[in-house]
C-alpha cells in the first residue's frame, strides 16, 4: 500500500505507476477517486486479477456478459428490443438491474457538470455489482434440454443493455472494456 505524500516524500510518478499496474488499472484507479481526496495506492491489489480490484471487476462485468451473448448467439437466442419483454422481467435482480441501468444519464450529466468523472467509476462498479447479483439469481440461458424462450431473449437483452453501458461508462473513462479476459 502506498499513501502518497508530497510531504513525507511518498510520491510516484504517473510513469512508474503505469510500469507496475497497466495503463487501464493506473487510469481508473486516478479517476474513481474525487480530485481533492488523498489517496491509498495497493499498487498489489491493482496487479491482481481479482474482484478485489475495481477496474477488473468492472472489465470482468464486460467480459463476462460478451461471452454469454455469444453462448446466447450459438443458442439462436436472439438479443434486441424486437425480442424483449418488459412485462416478463419479475424477479427482484432484474428489476434493481433495471433500475441501475436507468441510472445511467443522470450519472453522466453530474459527472459532466460538476466535473467529477469518478461518479461514472464509481456507477460502473455498482452497475457490475447489480449485474452479478442478477448473474448469479437469474438464468439467462436454457439449460440442458430446455428450448430457448422469450424468457432467455428478454434476460439476454437486459443483459446487452447493461453490457453497453459498461462500454460506455469504461470509454468515458478511457480504459479497454475486452470481450474476452
Amino acid at each position: 500500500e502506498l499513501k502518497l505524500s508530497k510531504r513525507a516524500g511518498t510520491i510516484i510518478t504517473l510513469e512508474e505507476l503505469v510500469a507496475k499496474v497497466g495503463v487501464d488499472a493506473a487510469r481508473y484507479t486516478l479517476i474513481r477517486y474525487p480530485v481533492d481526496t488523498p489517496m491509498t495506492l495497493d499498487v498489489d491489489l491493482l496487479k491482481r486479477r481479482t474482484n478485489d480490484n475495481p477496474v477488473y471487476y468492472v472489465q470482468y462485468a464486460h467480459a463476462r456478459i460478451a461471452a454469454l451473448l455469444r453462448n446466447a448467439t450459438e443458442l439462436g437466442i436472439k438479443v434486441g428490443i424486437d425480442n424483449y419483454n418488459p412485462e416478463l422481467l419479475t424477479h427482484d435482480r432484474e428489476r434493481e438491474l433495471l433500475g441501475g441501468l436507468a441510472q445511467f444519464p443522470e450519472v453522466i450529466s453530474s459527472a459532466a457538470e460538476l466535473r467529477q468523472p469518478h461518479r461514472v467509476a464509481r456507477y460502473i462498479e455498482e452497475l457490475a455489482t447489480l449485474y452479478h447479483g442478477f448473474y448469479s439469481d437469474c438464468r439467462v440461458l436454457p439449460m440442458g434440454e430446455e428450448k430457448p424462450g422469450a424468457i432467455h431473449s428478454t434476460r439476454a437483452t437486459l443483459c446487452e443493455a447493461t453490457r453497453q453501458t459498461i462500454f460506455n461508462g469504461l470509454t468515458l473513462l478511457g480504459v479497454s472494456a475486452p470481450e474476452r479476459m
